[in-house]
């Protein structure tokens, strides 16, 4: 069997591992050359370490974020009121009105919450249709491959999926009503992006953004520090290429 042999130009200082890899066109996964054994590395190994960081990735951030106050209760991907409409969130407040403010934000958080877990399958499918040139885009990349991987990958199927939950679970919201007429005329007069100016559509994606990022968290430490994952195949590969 024919094998295709990665490019190794641009390599960063992790390259002298990947030398003595190789990619078969036929079943896409990795032949180590003889000297990689001495490393403890086999194609098995290096095959299973990529897909394993990507499972892993994905399983954290869906049980981080698809459980109550996955997003409510952390700040870093909690999902706000966009723009300028933050502004007559305030005045709502400063009005007595706060406390619809707090149930559309909720809402929108908690849609956020409920969608997440519905993407596993694909996030799933992405890993298995992992191809040769992911695999050594995610083996040479920097400390977001494995996310951009999933980014690229899955945004779109999972947008699809995620918009028509995100609907169901805020349009009960009185408030969630108004926000699109709102933030319609908002957008026409530049106060909010245009991809903020239907609330359905806002929270998808940054429950989306809200996802990678905490992937790719997860990619970090992983880079960081294989031994602290408790995966012997994490510490072999990725402790490898350190």
């Amino acid at each position: 069997m024919k094998l295709e042999t990665l490019p190794l130009s641009g390599l960063d200082r992790r390259g002298w591992v990947l030398r003595g890899l190789t990619l078969t066109a036929a079943t896409g996964t990795l032949v180590s050359a003889p000297w990689v054994h001495a490393l403890g590395l086999t194609a098995d190994d290096a095959t299973a370490g990529v897909r394993t960081a990507l499972e892993r990735g994905a399983s954290v951030a869906i049980d981080l974020l698809g459980r109550p106050d996955g997003f409510l209760g952390n700040p870093k991907v909690r999902i706000p009121l966009p723009g300028q409409l933050q502004d007559i969130g305030q005045l709502m407040r400063n009005l007595g009105q706060g406390r619809r403010v707090e149930e559309l934000e909720t809402a929108m958080n908690r849609a956020a919450e409920m969608a997440i877990p519905m993407g596993r399958d694909i996030l799933m499918a992405a890993v298995r249709s992992m191809t040769i040139a992911d695999a050594r885009g995610i083996l040479t990349g920097g400390d977001t491959s494995v996310t951009d991987f999933f980014a690229g990958r899955t945004r779109t199927p999972l947008t699809e999926r995620f918009l028509p939950l995100v609907t169901q679970a805020t349009e009960r919201v009185e408030l969630a009503q108004k926000y699109n007429a709102v933030a319609g005329r908002a957008s026409r007069l530049g106060l909010v992006k245009p991809e903020q100016a239907n609330m359905q559509q806002y929270v998808t994606g940054k429950a989306l953004d809200g996802l990678y990022l905490v992937i790719g968290e997860e990619e970090r430490k992983i880079r960081r520090d294989p031994v602290g994952t408790g995966s012997q195949i994490l510490q072999r590969v990725f402790g490898a290429l350190r």
